[in-house]
């Protein structure tokens, strides 16, 4: 067996990896929104599922921005590798999930979602509680450093999850979409302007 070590190019190794699964993730957002410039007399736009669009782009930049902060990694291990590969394939099944590669059995996209929103915010609760995870693995002083927010943050988003799913109400929906995007920029803003 091979004794650990702290050479850093293990960190670009995984970055490598993980770069490619989020970027695969991206492409999937930016190749749905041209859906609708690409097809405006079929595809039509509903607000809410735009939203969550917007606001999971913004959290995968975020996420890959912030991942950075694994580079104070001191021993990589395959088990610590595949839990964040793990994470960053949760958001190419969410990217998936907003843009899925047929309509046919679908009046569009408000439809579609409303279906299928159920999956969509099990998920993304799932990442929110991953995320937790990812934090712990960056250590304890990196947890200490983001404050108590940051663990109020993630049961507000978990909650906000469950709920969404249960609100039939499409004013509701965007209320919630619009604050959950807001305070994640603002998340961003106050902690993340910086690496």
């Amino acid at each position: 067996m091979e004794v650990a070590s702290t050479h850093p190019e293990y960190f670009s190794h995984v970055r490598t990896i993980i770069g490619m699964v989020l970027g695969l993730s991206l492409a999937r957002l930016v190749n749905g929104l041209t859906r609708f410039v690409q097809h405006p007399g079929i595809i039509k736009v509903y607000p809410v599922h735009l939203g969550w669009v917007i606001f999971l782009f913004i959290t995968i930049v975020h996420f890959w921005w912030y991942e950075f902060h694994l580079s104070r990694i001191p021993v990589w291990t395959f088990p610590l590798y595949g839990f964040l590969l793990f994470y960053a394939m949760v958001f190419a099944a969410l990217t998936a999930l907003l843009f899925p590669d047929q309509m046919y059995e679908y009046k569009g996209f408000e439809d579609y979602f409303e279906q299928r929103k159920r999956w969509f915010f099990g998920l993304l609760a799932f990442a929110f509680l991953l995320d937790v995870g990812d934090i712990l693995i960056k250590g304890e002083d990196y947890l200490y450093s983001l404050g108590v927010e940051y663990l109020i943050r993630q049961i507000a988003f978990v909650l906000l999850c469950i709920i969404a799913v249960a609100i039939t109400s499409k004013k509701l929906q965007m209320v919630l979409v619009l604050a959950a995007i807001t305070y994640q920029v603002s998340w961003i803003l106050r902690l993340y302007v910086i690496l």
